[in-house]
Order: structure tokens, then sequence, then C-alpha cells
């Protein structure tokens, strides 16, 4: 099937990208790895010792990199629908986040640990129709904000990936009587066009 001249476009500007370049250069799974290290420098969330929880994580780009900054001193569970390559330093849990059962599997593999830091990229499958895309994308953040309230440390901190747009609002308050500091972060390996935007919540009111 011939490509959309749309999709053409996407492609020139992806195989283009300085990240895209740079993550094969440097042997990271993709660009999304320095969106973390660039907030990690800022916000210092990777915390030797922590354990941490990376909800919607394939390719690994983010895993790969908070292992790398643990160095060894705590551990990463990567969750994702698909399928990913093995990690060191990384515990892989392949399942749906949406579904009790793989909650509970997570919940598992924490076996009672609180995680210091959950990061949350998780993206729903794309339809092009704004108004389901920005719902999917506002349940899954309010699932990673739901498990971050239930497990974090006290002291801990939740990354949230979020879509500007209907019921950003609503969800920036819900962070704000969750969290003691909320910020928003627009990492420069986002690209200008999206209208993504990463919330972080540091230590939860009590």
């Amino acid at each position: 099937m011939k490509r959309s001249r749309s999709s053409t476009a996407w492609l020139n500007e992806h195989v283009n990208d300085a990240y895209v370049q740079r993550a094969k250069a440097e042997g990271y799974r993709s660009r999304a790895s320095y969106k973390l290290m660039e907030i990690d420098d800022k916000d210092g969330l990777i915390r030797s010792g922590d354990a941490i929880v990376d909800l919607g994580a394939a390719p690994g780009g983010w895993s790969q990199v908070a292992a790398q900054r643990l160095r060894g001193s705590g551990r990463v569970i990567a969750l994702d629908l698909l399928e990913m390559a093995p990690m060191r330093g990384v515990t892989v849990l392949q399942g749906d986040f949406r579904e009790q059962d793989v909650l509970l599997a997570l919940e598992e593999l924490l076996a009672g640990a609180r995680p210091g830091l959950v990061l949350s990229d998780m993206s729903p499958n794309i339809s092009g129709i704004a108004v389901c895309d920005q719902a999917r994308v506002m349940h899954l953040a309010e699932l990673g904000l739901e498990f971050a309230r239930n497990w974090l440390k006290p002291d801990g901190a939740f990354l949230v990936k979020i879509f500007q747009g209907h019921g950003f609002g609503e969800f920036l308050q819900e962070m704000r009587q969750s969290f003691r500091t909320v910020s928003a972060r627009k990492p420069d390996a986002s690209r200008d066009r999206s209208p993504e935007v990463y919330l972080l919540g540091k230590a939860l009111k009590t």
C-alpha cells in the first residue's frame, strides 16, 4: 500500500530528527530517553536505592536511563502492553495496566516496597479522533495518578505525560490536591508541535 503524504512526512521528520540520530549513536532505545535525562538533571528524581516504576515503558528509553542513573543501587520495574527486550537492572512486566490482574502482578513485584519515583509515559493507540484520543490519554493519566497516590513513598515523585486539551485543568487540580509541589515540564526533546506536557508532582500530601 502506498504511503500517504502525512505518513511519509512523519517518517522523514523522524529519520532526520536530531534526538533520534543521537539515540542511535549513543545506544539509547528511543529519543524519549533525553526527555527524562533533562527533567532528572533539573529536578533530581532518580535517587540511589529507590525502586522506580515505569508505566508505558516500551521500548524502554526511560527505564534504560533510570537503571543507568541508579548505578546498581535500587531497581526499575517497567510495564507495558508491548513486548520489550530485556535490560540490565530492569524487571520487565508485559500487560495492560488497565487490567486488575496486571496491577496485582505489579504490586507483587514491589513486594511491599514503596517506589520513590513513578513514571507514566503511557499513551493509547491514536485514532485520529481528537476527542476520543484526549479522553483515553486522560484515563491513563488518572490510572497512573491513582497508583502513585497508593504506592509512592511520602517524599516520592510522580512524572506523567499528558496532552493539553479537555480535562487538563481538572487533572492539574487533582495533582495539586495530591502533591505538595506540582510543576510542568516541556523538555527540549519533546517536539514543539506536540501537545504533550509532563506534570511533575513531588511529596505526597497526607
